[in-house]
């Protein structure tokens, strides 16, 4: 007599488990390209709330190896709680640029290429007739 045990995968928390990887890897691989998703993550965090429901869901579904489901659980959520750690507390503690000008500071002389590829000086914007000044808008990151 033969006797076949078949396992049934908890496709809810492995699939949770891995979307939570995911949601982790792709925001340094792609997301972080983009300016819409690298200062405000929040394709990466809508990511992490499925990966944190799916987690759930295979955790109340788990009948054996409960343990086992915990840990992947803890595990996922930890990636997670990581993430937005390392985002919204740790890039708060990046030290302030030193010879960035501050506000109502007067900007150094520059030449920027404008949306046509032609050269545009700083001092040629102030010099137009009418002019009140030039606000300059930095942002972080790269494009």
């Amino acid at each position: 007599m033969q006797f076949h045990m078949s396992r049934r995968i908890n496709w809810p928390l492995w699939s949770g488990f891995a979307l939570s990887l995911a949601a982790f890897l792709s925001y340094f691989f792609f997301f972080v390209r983009f300016p819409i998703t690298r200062d405000v993550p929040w394709a990466t965090l809508i990511l992490f709330a499925i990966a944190i429901v799916l987690l759930v869901i295979g955790l109340r579904k788990t009948v054996g190896r409960r343990i086992v489901a915990w840990i992947v659980t803890i595990l996922g959520i930890g990636i997670c709680a990581f993430f937005c750690a390392a985002v919204f507390i740790g890039t708060r503690q990046l030290p302030a640029s030193e010879h960035a000008p501050g506000i109502g500071a007067t900007a150094p002389g520059f030449v920027l290429l404008d949306t046509n590829r032609r050269p545009v000086a700083l001092s040629q914007l102030l010099a137009e007739p009418g002019s009140k000044g030039v606000i300059l808008i930095f942002y972080r990151g790269y494009w």
